[in-house]
């Protein structure tokens, strides 16, 4: 009995130092073209190349991302199906009340890719040049002004009740079906402000359409150095990434996760991934997964007192 336990645990342990020994399928939970995909997708182009096997990308989008994040927390177990995530995966537990999954018991993560910082803009109308004039603006008129998002649940809608919340101010928000309805309608005037990703908002910055006020992440952009932080200009502490991360199903052996996480971070590191990332208006992290789990559990938090600050109740 001993003998076949051991030969058992010896013939687990070669199969895991050989992994992979097939091709590994990336679920990505959005549709093609977006962040979340094309990240996925350089990854896996690196991948394929370093580890011996393809690693192909398969979108499963719908349903705010739980079509794909589901799948992926009831696959086996063996390193053969992953998820590329948005910072999303953070927000579903505070927008729903009934998911198909538990973040911390059917996955394990692996690394947080990349971080993107979204930027507060404004109508270059509107006259306000500061994120601390903005707030005074917002005071002055309580209800009056108002933003646009991508829909409710968003990093971008997220990201600025945070603003709300932190700040004190009331400001109306205006959901849109997507990024570029909000964006169009803030060019026009429509809205007053938006917070928004980084690649989408610059071309409009440059043109003078938009004034950029602050950016969300902790430390300035190096394409728009002059650009403060929106914590360093008016709002101490605040602090507020999208990211895209890979995790794999819960259980997912050790040696496998340890082999995914040093490839994923060697891919993250060579030079022309980082120009492509940069092309996206995102950084490349690679942390620890020990670091990415702390990463998603300190977003969970503050998303669940956001929207309780916001009162927005889990549908």
């Amino acid at each position: 009995m001993t003998a076949m336990l051991v030969l058992a645990c010896f013939g687990a342990a070669e199969a895991q130092s050989d992994y992979p020994t097939r091709p590994v399928r990336i679920v990505v939970p959005s549709a093609p073209g977006g962040g979340t995909d094309i990240t996925a997708r350089l990854i896996a182009q690196e991948l394929s190349k370093t580890m011996g096997q393809s690693f192909i990308v398969e979108n499963r989008a719908g349903a705010g991302q739980m079509i794909g994040i589901g799948a992926v927390a009831q696959a086996d177990h063996d390193g053969y199906t992953l998820l590329m995530t948005a910072s999303t995966l953070a927000i579903n537990p505070v927008m729903y009340k009934k998911l198909t999954y538990d973040v911390f018991r059917d996955f394990v993560p692996i690394t947080q890719a990349v971080a993107l910082p979204n930027i507060l803009v404004v109508n270059a109308s509107m006259p306000t040049h500061s994120v601390r004039e903005f707030i005074d603006l917002a005071k002055q008129k309580p209800g009056q002004l108002t933003y646009a998002s991508a829909g409710i649940g968003t990093s971008p809608h997220m990201s600025m009740e945070l603003f709300k919340s932190m700040a004190g101010v009331d400001i109306l928000h205006v959901p849109y079906k997507g990024t570029t309805p909000g964006l169009t309608d803030l060019l026009a005037g429509t809205v007053n402000a938006m917070m928004v990703n980084v690649l989408t908002a610059t071309p409009h910055i440059q043109s003078g359409k938009l004034r950029a006020l602050g950016v969300s992440g902790l430390k300035r952009l190096p394409g728009m150095p002059d650009v403060p932080t929106i914590a360093e200009a008016g709002v101490p502490g605040y602090e507020s990434i999208n990211w895209y991360g890979l995790l794999a199903p819960a259980k997912t052996p050790e040696p496998i996760i340890q082999r995914l996480h040093a490839e994923v971070v060697k891919a993250l590191a060579l030079p022309e991934m980082k120009a492509h990332i940069a092309a996206d208006g995102a950084e490349p992290v690679g942390s620890t997964p020990e670091e990415f789990s702390e990463r998603i559990r300190t977003d969970m938090d503050k998303w669940a007192a956001t929207a309780r600050a916001a009162g927005i109740t889990p549908k």
